[in-house]
């Protein structure tokens, strides 16, 4: 692996060309959630999009070059479509060459909302902080698991 891809993390550094040659080292897909309604006022936005950005740095952090984080995903708060859109945005990460997709959150989610997710980055009860150790472990106990051999 060269030093350059070892930078790469940010959706917006992988350029069309090189994602072929990338793509075995980037296997893992960050996917910020905020869980937005569209009816907060702007300091319960910015409350929301910093709380999952303070679940999302230990991984972005701990694992620079083997992750990559794409576009947050804003709004579909609490609605009843949230579940079945959660599903369709989870397969298509993996459906774009994403071996793991980990959803990462600073709101808790339902079981239903996390399917064909490989991991829940976020709250298990409200007010709940994270813990970058207890973060960064549960990241790299997904990849020690065994490969299904179906795959």
């Amino acid at each position: 692996m060269t030093r350059e891809w070892k930078t790469k993390m940010k959706f917006s550094e992988i350029e069309e060309n090189s994602w072929p040659e990338l793509q075995p080292y980037l296997d893992t897909c960050l996917l910020p959630l905020s869980g937005m309604t569209g009816e907060e006022a702007p300091w319960e936005a910015t409350n929301k999009i910093a709380s999952a950005g303070r679940w999302l740095a230990p991984l972005e952090q701990a694992f620079r070059g083997r992750t990559v984080t794409m576009p947050a995903y804003h709004y579909g708060g609490n609605d009843e479509d949230r579940p079945e859109r959660m599903k369709r945005l989870i397969a298509s990460m993996k459906g774009v060459g994403f071996r793991y997709v980990v959803v990462v959150s600073g709101q808790t989610m339902t079981k239903d909302e996390l399917l064909g997710a490989d991991l829940f980055v976020g709250p298990v009860a409200e007010g709940e902080e994270p813990e970058a150790h207890k973060i960064s472990k549960s990241l790299a106990d997904l990849w020690r698991k065994p490969v299904a051999a179906t795959e």
